[in-house]
């Protein structure tokens, strides 16, 4: 800007002008450049880097980001926000199906109390166990009848059951019978009633068992 001040004493009047430059408007630098232009105001930097330099450095370039920037944000803050949530990680379950293991025994005492009174031996080929008469009787192992006998002597009333490998077990001095020869008979299967006849003195239950026709010790197969 420059001042030039005048002085007019006659008419005291006091004359004052200015001479203002006008700004160079931002719209006066040119979007292209020339290479001149670039060499100019760039001092490093490849041609391709200066002019997108210069692009991205231009004023009016500025402006219309700005105003788009300023125009999104704008217009964002007025539309709906989602209520959809991130989706939560989905545990996997595993489900496993439950098996009821039934164990089933393999061989048990033919009474439900087991006290024995007498033992294997030489002259006692098998095991005596103490009761009531009517006591329910069940076979060791599962099989089939292939005997049942009723006498005033020796076993008295007994059943002989044929068992699998060619095992089989004599009951005897029950009170009853309870099943014929060739039943198929399991663990659950009462067969007789304890009881003392034949060659008996009390109430008891005579156990012999057989491997291969060979009277073995019950106590050797039985449970312990």
């Amino acid at each position: 800007m420059n001042k030039v001040n005048i002085n007019l004493p006659k008419y005291r009047l006091f004359l004052q002008f200015r001479f203002i430059r006008r700004r160079k408007s931002v719209f006066d630098e040119a979007l292209i450049p020339s290479p001149k232009t670039l060499k100019r105001k760039y001092r490093v930097g490849s041609f391709v880097a200066r002019f997108f330099r210069h692009i991205f450095e231009h004023k009016n370039i500025k402006k219309v980001l700005a105003s788009n920037l300023a125009i999104i944000t704008v217009t964002t803050s007025f539309l709906p926000q989602s209520n959809v949530r991130a989706q939560e990680p989905i545990e996997q379950a595993v489900i496993e199906s439950q098996t009821n293991l039934v164990t089933q025994k393999a061989i048990q005492y033919p009474t439900i109390d087991v006290r024995i009174t007498q033992r294997y031996s030489f002259y006692h080929t098998g095991i005596d166990l103490d009761g009531f008469t009517g006591d329910p009787i069940k076979p060791i192992k599962p099989g089939k009848v292939s005997a049942v006998s009723h006498s005033k002597f020796a076993y008295g009333n007994s059943v002989l059951i044929e068992h699998a490998n060619q095992v089989s077990s004599l009951y005897a001095h029950l009170s009853v019978t309870d099943v014929e020869p060739g039943d198929e008979v399991t663990m659950d299967t009462v067969i007789g009633k304890m009881g003392a006849t034949g060659r008996s003195f009390g109430d008891h239950l005579h156990l012999e068992v057989y491997d291969h026709g060979r009277a073995i010790n019950p106590l050797s197969v039985l449970p312990r």
